[in-house]
């Protein structure tokens, strides 16, 4: 089981090329960072945490030019979406975009998607809430076939285009990981169907033995190999003897959440958490 992190890179917090660098020197794996394009003034979405929603969610910068930065301050470290909102995103575009970052960054990118949950910032990009996990499904089944076919073309009920030649191609073959966030049994069979791993969050209640167990028995029922899935868990709890549970369940990746706080601080965090990554790092 390999240890990383999650934060929200924003105008105000610590530099991603220091905060990645940071984590390489400390034996981090792997640094994924969350999307939100805006934040509609309306808010007439609630924020699924309860109360007023933090003030990051209004300053994030764009993903992949944070994770661009990120690579190019290092040289191991992979670097991820926690998690891309593939519904507001042209196909097209998005492939070329994750291709060129993975071929730049020597195939260390990692795709973790989601549908969202705030129904007016989609909307703003033409997408609608009740067909957002269909419209990921295909917008995500493209791109796989623009990253693996020469002359790529795809036509469903909400992605259409004829032959065309888009390059680079990902250093990853055939492509980077595809990991979908979610916990409900609808996540798990879109997982089996057209992803490369599950991403649930650690919340309270996360039994690590249960959901190993649940995510193999629906592979096994779809006639899929529980082998060919990973299994990442968003916001683990950065104590060793949970950790230990998580290695021993079968987990393959865990992430922790940086906190949004000033940069001496969350230097001081790494410091404190950097024996949970050596101790998973054999």
């Amino acid at each position: 089981m390999r240890v990383g992190v999650f934060y929200f890179p924003t105008d105000y917090g610590i530099d991603i090329a220091e905060l990645a660098r940071a984590l390489e020197a400390r034996g981090f794996e792997s640094l994924f960072v969350p999307e939100h394009t805006h934040i509609p003034v309306s808010r007439k979405t609630p924020f699924p945490g309860g109360g007023e929603l933090p003030k990051r969610y209004m300053r994030t910068h764009d993903p992949f030019v944070a994770l661009a930065f990120a690579a190019a301050a290092t040289r191991k470290l992979l670097i991820g979406t926690g998690v891309c909102l593939v519904p507001q995103h042209d196909p097209i575009v998005l492939a070329k975009v994750i291709a060129s970052l993975d071929l730049l960054s020597g195939g260390r990118f990692v795709f973790g998607i989601g549908g969202g949950w705030n129904v007016d910032e989609m909307e703003n990009h033409g997408a609608r809430y009740e067909t957002r996990f269909k419209l990921m499904r295909e917008r995500v089944q493209a791109m796989k076939a623009i990253w693996t076919q020469e002359e790529a073309s795809f036509h469903s009920d909400m992605v259409n285009f004829d032959p065309i030649w888009s390059y680079p191609k990902p250093a990853q073959r055939p492509h980077p990981p595809v990991l979908l966030g979610g916990e409900t049994d609808h996540t798990l069979k879109r997982v089996v169907a057209y992803c490369d791993g599950w991403f649930p969050r650690g919340a309270r209640g996360f039994n690590p033995v249960e959901a190993i167990e649940r995510l193999h028995r629906m592979a096994s029922a779809a006639g899929r190999d529980p082998a060919t899935l990973t299994t990442s868990v968003f916001g683990a709890p950065p104590d060793a003897a949970a950790l230990e549970g998580y290695a021993k369940a079968g987990i393959n990746r865990v992430l922790l959440g940086v906190p949004d706080k000033d940069p001496d601080e969350i230097l001081r965090t790494l410091d404190k958490w950097a024996p949970l990554a050596a101790a998973h790092a054999a």
